[in-house]
């Protein structure tokens, strides 16, 4: 059976235009989420929970076209029907106009929300979409403009990446914190010693890097899928080890010089360092051969993810919440 090609839609579509030019474009849902989602259910049953709409004073569910919205005015509310909210932004709902162009690294990442794909709405529009794709990746530009999409408005930067029209959502000025109101113990400019400082750029410096952004994955969200997998294979996981403790200022200097020499032998083994001190590479050792005679191994020096996993490979019971210490002991006996 032929497989039918599905289409995405676009979640809003209008005219893109700056200056006197105009392209009709869509704009398309960039990001997806990798997210575990979860149902609510009554504890000990499979009964699912389910939110209601419900009038608080009368305890009656109320049906979905019967729901206003309402501001409080203080004392009374003002009524307002979702029409009357279209209505008085019935243009500018279905145009995206360019108010003006900024330099690309003008606008602070603290502004960027949300991204999305902007592309043409039919083959004939291709030339003047390219053509502002191309000039804005010449000038290393982005256009700033406004929109309204589901009865919000938005500010957005427009920008040209990869061949094609990016549109990014941005927070208004006034949406953005004040980092000084809101963090009560910021240390302005403490003092740090020339050797402190010079320590700390030498760290960056080893643990600089290429960005590629296919190194990187969601491990929570692989936990997550691995508890639901022994859970459901009657087995246990092991849990996630303690935080590392804060460094003080007295232990600082030593800190870095060791996390300099850490980073370094990484590098120098081809590997990635851990929060353990250990490092990881793409090679792995061969297995030794288990000799019947040979001595107990010591497992005074192995961290408790590797005690962990021996414990799980003779399926230890009660392992997952076992400390470092009790792994050890345990798995000395076996």
């Amino acid at each position: 059976m032929e497989e039918v090609a599905v289409v995405a839609r676009p979640v809003w579509a209008g005219n893109l235009s700056f200056g006197l030019v105009s392209v009709p474009v869509g704009l398309y849902t960039a990001t997806d989420s990798h997210t575990i989602h979860f149902h609510q259910l009554q504890r000990g049953t499979s009964d699912r929970i389910r939110n209601r709409r419900v009038n608080e004073r009368a305890g009656d569910e109320v049906e979905l076209d019967d729901i206003v919205k309402g501001y409080d005015a203080g004392g009374e509310y003002v009524l307002v029907e979702p029409n009357e909210l279209d209505e008085i932004a019935p243009g500018r709902s279905r145009s995206l106009e360019i108010t003006g162009f900024v330099d690309l690294d003008e606008v602070d990442p603290i502004f960027f929300d949300k991204t999305y794909y902007l592309g043409p709405r039919g083959a004939e529009y291709g030339k003047v979409y390219n053509l502002l794709e191309q000039a804005l990746a010449k000038a290393c530009k982005a256009g700033i403009a406004t929109f309204v999409m589901r009865q919000h408005e938005y500010l957005v930067a427009l920008k040209a990446e990869n061949g094609l029209l990016t549109l990014h959502t941005l927070h208004w000025a006034d949406e953005i914190r004040d980092p000084k109101k809101e963090i009560d113990n910021l240390p302005g400019k403490t003092k740090v010693s020339e050797k402190e400082l010079r320590m700390a750029e030498q760290l960056i410096e080893t643990l600089s890097m290429t960005w590629d952004p296919d190194e990187f994955h969601d491990t929570f969200q692989e936990k997550v899928a691995a508890l639901l997998d022994a859970k459901k294979a009657g087995d246990t996981v092991e849990k996630a080890e303690e935080p590392a403790e804060p460094t003080g200022a007295v232990d600082l200097m030593e800190a870095l010089r060791a996390s300099v020499e850490r980073a370094g032998s990484s590098k120098a083994t081809g590997g990635k360092a851990t929060t353990s001190g250990k490092t990881t590479g793409s090679k792995k050792p061969p297995a030794k051969k288990r000799i019947r005679s040979a001595p107990k191994e010591d497992l005074s020096g192995m961290s408790r993810a590797d005690l962990y996993k021996r414990a799980a490979a003779v399926n230890l019971p009660g392992r997952s919440n076992m400390t470092r210490e009790d792994l050890a002991q345990a798995l000395s006996r076996t």
